[in-house]
């Protein structure tokens, strides 16, 4: 891709950084900001009613740094804290940092270079996923740059094919949030909005090479012990689902896969709690329901494949196949 001329006139880019209680990483998140290549940016801390340090040194970083603008709000979440940043912001484009992760240089370079070739609203770009534990970096990017429909990006998405429903990772031009926000009081909130993003955009501007590190800890929304919001993922996949089934009729396959993915990413979540017991009955009968068309669906990724069948077996033996597999990929 063609650099960025530093004689453009380039537009104002906010970058939207929530920040609650992450005074183990902000440092590092922010330095990666900072020194992005791409310097006509405004750096937009939303302070979340943070109860550690992490207060200071976003004010440390701001009285260094003039694009820094720090604002604290009581505790509401990140979604709130992101539809917060949103308002404060002045940039043509808005893009997303969560600060216990952290970017490449060219970050916002990068995405911008791909709405002005491509002439467009929205672009993204690949991410490395970092497993803390044991230092594994994966590299999601293929290297492919392109153009795509809104269509053809959900469908990505629901088979989890290059695309994925992060609000990070994305650049996107300031009117696409004139009707949309992300969902107060709910986790798992990307979901629940990407594909309205992609729908408005119309198309999108594809880039992907992976230029944000996703930053996989054991007390991550993911990671972390279950509580009732996790459910939370039900919920906006069965949203999206209703949505794009509409907008979308001949993606009822795909998204019939996520919806099942979202089933057993739950289910995983579960293997070990006791309680829920009607909640994952209720999912693996879903799963069951949908068996026979995952499994005629050509596209219907090998893993999903191999957890239908490992499922029909049985629940405790789904379990240690599952188990088994995580330790596999997590190394």
């Amino acid at each position: 891709m063609n650099k960025i001329s530093l004689t453009d006139n380039l537009p104002l880019i906010s970058v939207v950084l929530p920040v609650y209680n992450v005074e183990n990483y902000l440092e590092k998140c922010l330095n990666s900001v900072v020194r992005q290549t791409y310097k006509n940016i405004e750096i937009i801390i939303v302070n979340d009613g943070s109860l550690d340090s992490s207060i200071d040194i976003c004010n440390k970083y701001a009285n260094k740094d003039s694009r820094i603008k720090v604002f604290t709000k009581p505790n509401g979440g990140l979604s709130d804290a992101r539809n917060f940043g949103i308002k404060k912001s002045m940039g043509e484009f808005i893009t997303f940092v969560d600060s216990d992760d952290y970017v490449t240089d060219d970050y916002v370079e990068y995405l911008y270079s791909l709405v002005k070739k491509y002439n467009c609203k929205m672009s993204m770009c690949s991410i490395f996923v970092h497993y803390i534990s044991n230092n594994k970096m994966i590299n999601n990017g293929t290297g492919r740059e392109l153009m795509m429909t809104a269509e053809q990006c959900i469908e990505k998405m629901c088979y989890h094919d290059e695309v994925d429903t992060c609000a990070y990772a994305k650049l996107y031009h300031r009117s696409l949030f004139s009707e949309i926000c992300f969902p107060k009081g709910r986790i798992f909130e990307d979901i629940g909005t990407i594909y309205r993003f992609f729908d408005t955009a119309g198309q999108i501007a594809c880039g992907f090479n992976a230029k944000y590190y996703y930053e996989i800890r054991e007390n991550s929304i993911v990671t972390s012990s279950f509580s009732e919001k996790k459910f939370d993922l039900l919920f906006m996949t069965d949203q999206m689902r209703n949505f794009v089934d509409q907008r979308y009729p001949s993606l009822k396959a795909a998204t019939k896969r996520r919806a099942v993915y979202a089933r057993f990413s739950t289910l995983n979540q579960l293997l070990d709690v006791q309680g829920y017991n009607e909640e994952k009955k209720e999912i693996i009968r879903f799963i069951q329901d949908n068996k026979e068309a995952l499994l005629e669906n050509p596209k219907t990724p090998k893993r999903d494949r191999l957890a239908v069948r490992a499922l029909s077996l049985g629940f405790c033996i789904y379990k240690l196949l599952w188990k088994q597999y995580l330790k596999i990929q997590r190394g």
